[in-house]
């Protein structure tokens, strides 16, 4: 089939590639504008677009799909089905009717659960033990088209946000070929989305990612999973910003980090020669590797050896 594949981000790039190795023809590529980033900001081409110009096939960065001349753009490409993984931009109903295969959406959740544009930070977040991908058809409502295919992925325990959509982006690549290929064959009947069990993931903003130490333990392990790395976890220290990558849970019922009968408050900071330790509103939990405000990642302990806490400090204020 003639297809327009839409998308922008890294977690994208994998499933453009498995189309343009499939025995589908990737006529045209839709992704966002060139976007600053970087600690330069300097402008940089979409990860989508440049995989896509490697392989030699057009591409188009319209500000706006609802722009008419995005459909004119569609319009000559002549696609049979347009697939979408992670595009960043709603498709207008005026986009939708022109392939008469429809729009497929690659979405990482299973849905009708966690519909929206974070659906795998949202799940570590909740303590989802099995989450997964399924391709559906686009419509006007927010992720709610018939399903066409499904895979589940079981999250572990040290998953962040960014292991977890690694690898479903590379198995949800598999499932849209596979996709593609039932649509052309004539084998998929769309299964409409169940009413019951719906959730929703909307995206995670920079506050989203701020640590409050007087949740428990699990709670912020899963909440330094979840914002990593985008849009990061964090708290502060000494009024500013010190960057949290996963910590680690403490088990209550092995060896204790604290000096027998030592407890700590919320927040509370514990250093060692070899560790970093922090009260939540359960039990204390070690942190990893942390990031001060204009300097480089750095493990716990060499923080702590430059800053020397002083018994009773915080991180949170």
């Amino acid at each position: 089939m003639r297809v327009v594949f839409a998308g922008t981000p890294e977690v994208a790039v994998p499933s453009l590639q498995a189309l343009l190795g499939s025995r589908h023809d990737v006529v045209g590529v839709l992704t966002r504008p060139d976007a600053r980033a970087g600690r330069g900001r300097s402008t940089r081409p979409s990860p989508v677009r440049v995989a896509a110009e490697e392989a030699a096939v057009p591409v188009a960065t319209p500000t706006t799909l609802r722009d008419p001349q995005a459909r004119e753009v569609v319009e000559a490409w002549q696609p049979e089905v347009c697939a979408v993984v992670a595009y960043g931009g709603l498709v207008p109903p005026a986009l939708l009717d022109l392939p008469r295969h429809g729009w497929v959406n690659l979405h990482f959740s299973l849905l009708p659960a966690w519909r929206g544009a974070a659906p795998v930070q949202h799940a570590i977040l909740a303590g989802d033990d099995v989450t997964g991908a399924v391709t559906f058809l686009l419509e006007e409502g927010l992720d709610t088209g018939p399903v066409l295919g499904r895979l589940t992925e079981t999250v572990r325990p040290d998953d962040t946000s960014g292991d977890l959509l690694g690898r479903l982006s590379k198995s949800g690549a598999g499932l849209l070929v596979a996709t593609m290929d039932g649509l052309e064959d004539g084998v998929l009947v769309p299964e409409p989305q169940p009413a019951e069990g719906v959730s929703h993931a909307p995206k995670l903003e920079v506050e989203d990612g701020r640590v409050d130490w007087g949740q428990p333990a699990f709670a912020v392990d899963r909440r330094v999973r979840a914002t990593t790395p985008a849009p990061g976890a964090w708290t502060t220290w000494r009024g500013d910003r010190l960057k949290i990558f996963p910590v680690g849970l403490v088990d209550e019922a092995g060896p204790g980090p604290l000096p027998e009968g030592m407890r700590l408050a919320p927040g509370q900071v514990h250093a060692t020669k070899r560790e970093v330790v922090v009260g939540t509103g359960t039990g204390p939990v070690r942190l990893g590797q942390v990031q001060p405000l204009g300097k480089k990642t750095m493990a716990a302990a060499d923080w702590a050896r430059g800053v020397r806490p002083e018994q009773g400090e915080h991180l949170g204020g």
